[in-house]
């Protein structure tokens, strides 16, 4: 399904969702709920027009945010908090997961390990699953002995006749979407549903044997409560290389020597560059990172003035004659808020190339594209640049001439980074070079590109 054909079938169901807020709410309590849900304003008119109108209003690239906050904020059926679910998770563009590799994994699956404790594993299949499918329930005093829930629990808990293939195929399992496939794999071997390390490596085990072939795995990301949490990559995010040092905020060549070329030690001898050389773990480099990285470093004690002296130290290193550089670095920060101490830091000119010779000097052999306008390390080592270009990256003679050439080669450097695993974001600096517009673009943009790469605040 196309982007533009995701929100138009996203807006027809928040159309549906939204009528909803006439029902359950005041005049009064109307008002606080549209402030809630983020939507427009509407004093005038009863309580549907009201909604009509300010729905009408939620433009198309707002329509996720306002999905995620029904979801938080928000109670209804399970069939309604399904589909908006997956709406969401489809603008992921989570990997395919074949039917085969689903059954294939399915009939690997012991009944006995996957159930290490029933009510733990009745509420995780609650939050993905429709169980309470009884439609005569609604009309009955006593409790349905039919549901999906009910046959869950004769059948596969307690007198275990049913196999991990005949749940999946009760559940709809085969038929679901990747993402929630894939978000269900990630459950069943949650800490909160095994509350035991060694089956949770077992099953995540068993699962990856039949996953792989795929091109994909439930991969260790990190912790949860000291058990270790798993989560569903494309195998080749597996294989990206752990960056070992990140030299960024500087615009002139640094002036560097490796101390301990055997152990990768870098000093910087003269400049402003700075040398990220702590471990890069699974969650990339965030705010809070990087804050604590220079406060150590510089041995400040408070936590307000390292923020604030490290805020200004990456600002400093923009080239001054590109206000659209200096306004992306800027409304990164005012767009995400204090959110961003959990966020990918927003790392200013990183040296992606360096070496000792001028490109005259090393003549054909020469390396180019030596500096990246801004880098975001994100979780499970997605690599994202973000460029702004002038006129110079296309023309000559100070923008008068247009220059094949040169942007060929601007060209040939983006598929270079493509294939060493970086994604590449270009932005025209005239849509960056008025601050407000900025702030606007990217405040569309950003949560966009998180909810694309599955990054949470």
């Amino acid at each position: 399904m196309t982007k533009v054909g995701d929100r138009t079938a996203l807006r027809r169901l928040l159309g549906n969702v939204t009528a909803l807020l006439g029902d359950r709410n005041t005049h009064k309590t109307l008002t606080e709920a549209f402030a809630v849900l983020g939507m427009p304003p509407v004093d005038e008119g009863s309580k549907r027009e009201r909604v009509e109108r300010s729905f009408a209003q939620v433009p198309d690239s707002d329509l996720l945010q306002l999905a995620e906050r029904w979801l938080q904020t928000q109670s209804f059926d399970a069939s309604t908090r399904n589909q908006l679910q997956d709406a969401l998770w489809a603008e992921a563009s989570p990997p395919e997961i074949p039917m085969r590799t689903r059954r294939e994994l399915a009939r690997a699956i012991s009944p006995t390990v996957l159930v290490q404790h029933a009510a733990r594993f009745m509420a995780m299949l609650d939050r993905f699953w429709i169980l309470d499918d009884d439609p005569l329930a609604a009309w009955s005093f006593t409790p349905s002995t039919t549901s999906l829930r009910v046959r869950i629990e004769r059948h596969f808990i307690r007198n275990q006749d049913w196999s991990a293939e005949d749940l999946f195929e009760a559940l709809g399992a085969f038929e679901a979407g990747d993402a929630r496939f894939a978000r269900f794999l990630e459950a069943t071997v949650a800490a909160d549903v095994l509350l035991d390390e060694t089956v949770q490596r077992h099953l995540a085990g068993t699962i990856n044997e039949h996953l792989r072939p795929a091109a994909i795995e439930l991969r260790e990301t990190g912790s949860d409560g000291g058990y270790p949490r798993f989560t569903l990559v494309p195998t080749q995010l597996a294989r990206t290389r752990r960056p070992k040092n990140v030299i960024f905020a500087s615009p002139t060549k640094p002036d560097i020597r490796f101390r301990s070329a055997v152990d990768n030690d870098i000093e910087l001898v003269s400049g402003d560059a700075l040398v990220y050389d702590r471990v890069v773990t699974d969650d990339g480099i965030r705010w809070r990172d990087l804050q604590s990285w220079w406060q150590e470093t510089q041995q400040i004690p408070d936590d307000t003035e390292a923020k604030n002296t490290l805020y200004a130290q990456l600002r400093s290193s923009l080239p001054a004659n590109s206000p659209g550089q200096r306004n992306l670095f800027d409304c990164y920060h005012r767009v995400l808020k204090s959110a961003v101490y959990d966020m990918p830091a927003l790392l200013p000119e990183v040296w992606l190339h360096w070496d000792p010779k001028t490109v005259k000097e090393r003549g054909t052999q020469a390396l180019l594209r030596f500096r990246m306008d801004f880098l975001l390390l994100l979780p499970l080592g997605q690599r994202i640049v973000l460029e702004v270009d002038g006129s110079q990256h296309y023309t000559r003679d100070h923008g008068r001439t247009p220059d094949a050439a040169k942007y060929a080669e601007m060209m040939a450097g983006d598929r270079d980074l493509k294939l060493r695993g970086y994604e590449v974001y270009r932005f025209g600096h005239d849509e960056l070079r008025d601050e407000a517009s900025a702030h606007t673009l990217l405040g569309r943009f950003l949560p966009e590109l998180f909810r694309r790469y599955g990054v949470n605040s």
